[in-house]
C-alpha cells in the first residue's frame, strides 16, 4: 500500500470514527436533550438524508471536472460546519440547517473517497483496497459509538456539544490528511471531461447496461440488509420476537464483530471467484439470516433461543457485508469510464441513500406489525439479490468479473514462446 493510500484510508476512518460519535443519539439530542420534540427530531432525520439526495447527482460531475481532492475538502468543511451548528442548535431553524450541510457534506466524502482509492490504486490492488477501507470504517464508527456512549449525558447538553465538536474536529483532520495525498499524475484527466454536451455524462451511465443492473442490484442489497437494520428488523426483533431492547444492541455489536473478524478471511476466497457468483452467494446467506429471524419470531422456542437466532441473523448480515465490501465498490469503478470515475460513484452512493430512505418507511411498519408477510418480503428480496447477480454476470467481461484474471499469465504464449524464439532465430 502506497503512502497516498494509508493517508486516504486514515482520512476515511477518522470521518468515520467522528460520526460514530453522533450519529445513534442524533434523534435524543433533538428530540430530549434541545426538547424541539419528536417530530422536529424526525425532520432533522429527513433533512440529513434528503440533502444527501440533493447534492449527490451533481456531486460525480463535479469530481469529474475539477477531481476528487477539491471536492473532498468543500464536503469536509461543510461536514464540519454542519456538526459544530448541531451541537449549539438551540432551534427549530437551527438545527434544521446544521442537519442539512452534516447530511450533504458527509454525502459527498463517500464518492470523493471511492474515487480518490481508484486513482491511487490499480485494478489487481482495487479488490483489498476497498475491504481495508471497509473495515476501518466499520471499526471507526463502532469505536466512535462506544467512546460517545461513554461521553454523552442526556441531562447536559454540554456533553453533546462536545460529541458534535470531536465529530467536527475529524472532518477538518479529514481535510488536512487530504491536502498532503499527491495523486497519481496519470490520474488528472484534463482533457478526459465527457465529450458529449450538458447531461451526456449521465445519459451515457443509463446506456451502460451492466452499470443500469448494477445499480438495480444495489438498490435490493441496500434496502434488504442496510435499509432494516435501525427501523424493520428491530421493530420485528422487539414485537414479533419478543426481544429486549438491549439485546439489539449485542446484535449490532455482533455484526460488526462478525465483519472486523471475516474481514480478511473472505478475502482471497472472494479474490479467486467471479464477483458476481459472490455476490450470488450473500443473496443465500442473507436468505438463511432472515429464516433465522422468521425462527426468531415463531415463538415456538424459549426466549434464549429467540434471542440467539435473531443475534445470528445480525450475524449472517455482517459475513454478507464482508464478502460485498471488496466486490461492489471496486466493480462499480471497473465499469467506469476514465473520465466518469466520480459519476458512476456517485450515482452508485445516491442507489444506495435512496434504498436506505425508502428501506425504513417500507419496512418500518411492517416489522412492527405484518410479521409474516414482512419476513416472506425480504426472503424473496435476498432470493433476488442471487438472482440478478447471475443475470448481471452475463453482461460482464471476464476481467470485469473476476480481476485476478488478468495477472495470470496466458498459458497459451508460454506454450509457443519457444516456438516464437526458434523461428527468430
Amino acid at each position: 500500500m502506497g503512502a497516498a493510500m494509508r493517508r486516504i484510508q486514515a482520512g476515511s476512518a477518522l470521518s468515520a470514527f467522528g460520526l460514530g460519535f453522533t450519529v445513534p443519539y442524533l434523534y435524543v439530542y433533538v428530540a430530549q436533550v434541545r426538547d424541539l420534540g419528536a417530530s422536529t427530531a424526525g425532520v432533522v432525520l429527513a433533512v440529513f438524508a434528503m440533502a444527501a439526495l440533493l447534492v449527490l447527482p451533481f456531486s460525480g460531475r463535479a469530481i469529474d471536472r475539477r477531481g476528487p481532492v477539491p471536492v473532498l475538502l468543500v464536503a469536509s468543511l461543510l461536514a464540519a460546519l454542519g456538526a459544530v451548528g448541531m451541537g449549539l442548535a438551540a432551534s427549530v431553524p437551527a438545527a434544521i440547517g446544521a442537519a442539512a450541510l452534516l447530511g450533504a457534506g458527509t454525502a459527498v466524502m463517500q464518492p470523493a473517497l471511492a474515487t480518490m482509492i481508484v486513482w491511487s490504486s490499480t485494478p489487481a490492488g482495487r479488490t483489498r483496497s476497498f475491504a481495508m477501507q471497509f473495515f476501518l470504517q466499520n471499526l471507526g464508527l463502532g469505536v466512535g459509538g462506544l467512546i460517545g456512549g461513554q461521553l454523552v449525558d442526556a441531562s447536559r447538553p454540554d456533553s453533546f456539544l462536545l460529541l458534535f465538536s470531536i465529530e467536527a474536529a475529524m472532518f477538518l483532520v479529514l481535510a488536512g490528511i487530504v491536502l498532503t495525498v499527491r495523486m497519481p499524475e496519470s490520474a488528472v484527466l484534463p482533457a478526459a471531461r465527457p465529450a458529449s454536451g450538458r447531461g451526456g455524462g449521465v445519459r451515457a451511465l443509463f446506456a451502460h447496461k451492466a452499470m443500469v443492473q448494477l445499480c438495480v442490484l444495489g438498490f435490493v442489497l441496500f434496502f434488504a440488509c442496510y435499509g432494516q437494520f435501525e427501523s424493520g428488523l428491530a421493530a420485528y426483533g422487539t414485537e414479533a420476537a419478543g426481544i429486549d431492547p438491549s439485546a439489539l444492541g449485542i446484535a449490532l455489536a455482533a455484526n460488526t464483530a462478525v465483519i472486523v473478524v471475516a474481514q480478511f478471511l473472505v478475502l482471497k476466497f472472494v479474490e479467486r471467484r467471479k464477483r458476481t457468483r459472490v455476490i450470488a452467494a450473500v443473496g443465500l446467506i442473507w436468505t438463511v439470516a432472515w429464516l433465522f429471524a422468521g425462527y426468531a419470531g415463531l415463538g415456538h422456542g424459549s426466549q434464549t433461543m429467540a434471542t440467539a437466532a435473531f443475534v445470528s441473523t445480525y450475524a449472517l448480515f455482517g459475513l454478507g457485508e464482508a464478502m460485498l465490501s471488496p466486490t461492489v465498490a471496486p466493480l462499480v469503478a471497473d465499469l467506469a469510464p476514465e473520465s466518469m470515475v466520480g459519476t458512476y460513484n456517485s450515482a452508485f452512493a445516491l442507489v444506495k441513500q435512496l434504498a436506505l430512505a425508502v428501506g425504513p418507511a417500507v419496512g418500518g411498519p411492517m416489522g412492527a406489525s405484518l410479521h409474516g408477510p414482512y419476513i416472506l418480503t425480504f426472503v424473496l428480496f435476498s432470493l433476488g439479490i442471487t438472482f440478478l447477480a447471475v443475470r448481471l454476470g452475463r453482461q460482464l467481461t471476464p476481467v470485469q468479473n473476476q480481476p485476478a484474471l488478468a495477472a495470470r499469465p496466458s498459458r497459451v504464449v508460454a506454450q509457443h514462446q519457444p516456438a516464437k524464439e526458434t523461428a527468430a532465430a
